[in-house]
């Protein structure tokens, strides 16, 4: 199943981020408690840098995943998808305790923007993925290109204060932004996908998103167990089709059209009438026969590139 051969024009502007979030974690424990909170290292975040991590339940499924960087040594910012903040926000704040960490929601004084092509490079020039730049009250974090017709296509978060004009001309368009996100392979949990993956079923171990050495949070015996013990039998996928897709969507194989394959966890259009997805589906589903968005009949979909490999359990 291989992927068509259109190439939409790169993207390239800004756009105000509207679904994502910003949690501010301010106090001398901050690191501390994020650092037993998640699946990453935050003891020894730098100045400069940026993580991906996952925030799991106790059965080791991501209930969030988060951007963190620090703003200074004793605050950090984490940006997640906004239709999960509040509840993040809240869950998180119940297991501070007597730790010297403050949480609030930063979304209504910092702005987010995603930038995309020469207007990622021109703000993120000579960062690597997930390095950080600050600029007076202005910050920039490089993440890793997406794709567009083989050609890679640059990606920066940039955050700076919310009266703040555009960093660059808006042209971006949110569906191109989200299509840009599937294409990196780099998965994003929002609210419809909430609790439905163990970090390996979307790859998240491959970008970078768990630190097996770090000792525990929640649900790391699960997430240990799922990479030491065992073939995984699902990862994630980028996919294509004809028409629009979107996040909790289920997938279907054709030589098992009772019961789904997968789930989309990411979507979003380049134009053209090309739909893109990251999608979570049986490595199974993956080796032959055909895949369709909501049923057994519905709309194909084709199978494309990771801008990365996947390991040899999961070749299709």
């Amino acid at each position: 199943m291989n992927a068509p051969s259109a190439t939409p024009a790169l993207p390239d502007g800004a756009l105000r981020l509207a679904d994502w979030g910003l949690i501010r974690a301010a106090g001398a424990d901050a690191r501390g408690f994020l650092h037993g909170q998640l699946t990453q290292d935050m003891q020894h975040l730098g100045a400069g840098q940026a993580r991906l991590a996952g925030y799991c339940s106790a059965k080791g499924r991501l209930l969030a995943s988060f951007v963190v960087w620090p703003m200074a040594d004793d605050e950090l910012l984490l940006a997640c998808s906004a239709d999960l903040l509040p509840a993040m926000l809240k869950r998180l704040s119940m297991f501070v305790l007597r730790a010297k960490c403050k949480l609030s929601d930063a979304s209504g004084e910092l702005a987010l923007w995603g930038l995309a092509g020469p207007a990622a490079r021109a703000a993120a020039d000579g960062l690597a993925p997930w390095a950080v730049a600050r600029m007076a009250e202005r910050q920039v974090v490089r993440l890793p290109d997406a794709s567009s017709g083989g050609l890679p296509v640059a990606r920066a978060l940039l955050v700076q204060p919310a009266a703040d004009p555009a960093p660059a001309p808006a042209t971006l368009e949110a569906a191109a932004w989200a299509a840009l996100e599937a294409r990196s392979g780099v998965v994003r949990i929002v609210a419809a996908t909430a609790e439905q993956f163990v970090p390996q079923m979307v790859n998240l171990e491959l970008v970078g998103g768990v630190n097996f050495q770090k000792g525990c949070y929640p649900g790391q015996e699960v997430v240990a167990r799922s990479q030491y013990r065992g073939t995984l039998k699902r990862r994630a996928y980028l996919l294509s089709g004809n028409v629009p897709m979107s996040p909790g969507q289920e997938i279907f194989h054709s030589g098992d059209p009772a019961q789904p394959a997968g789930l989309v966890a990411l979507a979003g259009s380049l134009g053209q009438g090309q739909h893109d997805a990251l999608a979570e589906l049986k490595i199974a589903a993956t080796a032959e026969g055909s895949l369709h968005l909501g049923a057994a009949d519905g709309p194909r979909l084709d199978l494309g590139a990771l801008p990365y490999p996947l390991p040899a359990e999961a070749a299709a």
